[in-house]
């Protein structure tokens, strides 16, 4: 009998002939374990599934998929689709080893220093939880996690102070890694206890304040404000000014009660017989209009390192001005409202003084009920002399011209503030802060205008026209401008088409401070300020027209490393540790 083989899957289905084989020669050739294939079976060889049945000892597939190895082989094609492998169980690490504990110490505390939260507390809302968990972490994140939380110390309440007193009292060693104590959100309210009353409680005393400074040795910033002028004594004082070392910021912002000036008086005048200087670099005190110029001058000539001073509102002198060594390097400098020192005094420090030089943030406004610090011949002196390293510039109740608007256009290529409240300028001048234009050369210009109290006003102002003129147009960089009190700007002058603040030619400009009259009739027109892309914003005394950032395609953030944490524009208290603003500097900043 003639068998021919079926087709197989190889390429070549040609027929072979074979002889004669009978049944059980066939059967016996089943059987034979040494049998690569049967005779019957495709040219590709056994398949690995194949194995002895334990029934009657028949070889068989493992299943159906068994015969389909064959395809696969030939066609690289799989039916099948591959097992994935078992995943293995996460690898647990010993005490001490995980990666992230295994971090330098440095990374590590930059680390969680990311979970401490820089905002301002808020009521009796717990802060700072994540931390809180993580000190239940690890031995290595607890450390590194206290390293966190006792760098900075908030205090909002007394009840919050005697707990950090009576820990770092019961473990002296949290005490050396404070590094600012900050009680310039203190505040009695919302304890049901009046200031009287809550001496009483004995939480907060100028005992316990002496004693939280001598547990804190390597201090570097101490925040303190007129809710605590009662509890700086003497021996505060000194502790402050003598008994830091490492101490190089403090503030005293409001402080004017009668036994903290006599306290603060006391604590200098130890310095009159003393050669010693102190290693203050950032000294505010602002509003502290009880404290004697005596104290001025006797404290500022001891400053080597100062690069922030805030003498706002107080008695401070030319003399003592002038006694700044030239060594400091002053970069923030706030002057505003001091009624005992003369134009031509601080026009003098500023254009030859050493230490101001590198201005970046200057303060010269004044209230022009009682006193007017700058008059037109000091500007002519003072605008063309003021360094371009220069951000913020406050010039309100000076005595402005338009003639000095060539003057004042050159600073505005390079500040991001400027103030001109109760400026004698026109729309006209202010738009040429933003695009090029004539300007006014002369006072015959403004038949409003009376002529200037130096010979020198006219010549120098077609001296910087002529020299602007010559120079390529460079692009302002003015964010805000404060424009209070200006008789020429008013609801309909901003939205008539001849001017050009509330339009895209004005960016990057985005907040516009003006006076209660102007404001008052901008919160009226809701559809326009919607059109135009502006809103109305207020916060205590002041008011404030706002670029939609939104619809004007943008989202600027205000945040200036000169600023120190600060988000707004046209802060009025120079900063002296860097965080977020709240409390009563805050309002002091940006309310009043």
């Amino acid at each position: 009998m003639r068998l021919g083989i079926a087709q197989s899957f190889l390429e070549s289905v040609t027929t072979t002939t074979v002889p004669p084989v009978s049944h059980n020669e066939l059967v016996s050739d089943l059987k034979s374990p040494e049998s690569g294939s049967c005779a019957c079976c495709c040219h590709g060889g056994r398949s690995d599934s194949w194995r002895t049945s334990a029934v009657q000892g028949h070889r068989r597939a493992k299943s159906y998929t068994a015969p389909r190895t064959g395809i696969s082989e030939l066609t690289g094609i799989e039916l099948e689709p591959p097992k994935q492998p078992l995943e293995e169980a996460p690898k647990a690490f010993a005490p001490a080893e995980s990666p992230l504990e295994q971090l330098p110490v440095e990374v590590l505390d930059e680390i969680i220093g990311q979970l401490a939260l820089d905002s301002p507390p808020s009521g009796y809302t717990p802060r700072n939880v994540d931390l809180i968990n993580c000190l239940l972490t690890s031995r290595t994140i607890h450390v590194a996690t206290i390293n966190t939380l006792y760098s900075n110390i908030t205090i909002p309440h007394s009840s919050i102070f005697w707990k950090f007193l009576s820990r770092v009292s019961d473990y002296p060693g949290l005490g050396t890694i404070v590094k600012r104590l900050d009680l310039s959100h203190f505040t009695s309210i919302g304890l049901g206890r009046s200031r009287q009353l809550n001496s009483e409680v004995q939480n907060m005393t100028s005992r316990t304040l002496l004693k939280c400074l001598e547990l804190t040795p390597a201090i570097q910033e101490v925040l303190l404000q007129e809710n605590l002028d009662d509890d700086i004594d003497e021996n505060v004082l000194c502790k402050l000014f003598f008994g830091l070392s490492k101490l190089k910021a403090v503030d005293f912002c409001a402080s004017s009660s009668k036994p903290f000036a006599e306290s603060f008086t006391s604590a200098v005048t130890t310095l009159l017989d003393s050669p010693m200087n102190l290693g203050l670099r950032r000294l505010s005190l602002h509003e502290c209009f009880t404290l004697p110029s005596s104290v001025f001058e006797t404290l500022l000539p001891r400053l080597p390192y100062l690069t922030h001073l805030d003498v706002s509102h107080t008695r401070i002198t030319d003399n003592a001005l002038a006694s700044i060594p030239e060594t400091s390097c002053l970069s923030h400098l706030n002057l505003g409202r001091c009624i005992q020192i003369s134009g031509r005094g601080v026009v003098d420090f500023l254009t030859s003084h050493p230490a101001a030089q590198n201005l970046v943030f200057l303060n010269l406004a004044c209230d022009i009920a009682r006193y007017r610090l700058l008059w037109e011949v000091d500007l002519e002196r003072l605008l063309p002399a003021l360094p371009t390293t220069l951000r913020s510039l406050n010039l309100n109740g000076a005595k402005i011209r338009r003639w000095h608007a060539s003057l004042i256009r050159p600073l505005t290529k390079h500040l991001e503030e400027l103030s001109l409240a109760y400026a004698d300028l026109t729309v006209h001048d202010i738009n040429s802060f933003f695009r090029p234009g004539p300007l006014s050369s002369s006072p015959s210009s403004s038949p409003t205008s009376s002529p200037p109290s130096s010979p020198i006003s006219a010549p120098a102002s077609e001296y910087s026209i002529a020299e602007e003129a010559a120079a390529p147009w460079v692009e302002p960089t003015l964010h805000y401008l404060d424009l209070s009190s200006i008789p020429a700007i008013t609801q309909s002058s901003l939205f008539s088409a001849s001017c050009v603040l509330l339009s895209p030619t004005s960016m990057p400009l985005e907040v516009i401070e003006l006076g209660d009259k102007a404001i008052s009739s901008l919160r009226e027109c809701r559809n326009t300020n919607k059109r135009l892309g502006w809103v109305v914003k207020e916060l205590g005394r002041r008011g404030w027209y706002v670029r939609d950032n939104n619809a004007a395609g943008g989202n600027q953030s205000g945040r200036r490393s000169w600023k120190m944490g600060a988000m707004w524009w046209g802060m009025r208290k120079c900063p002296v540790a860097w965080g977020e603003v709240g409390g009563l500097y805050g309002h002091y900043m940006f309310k009043k």
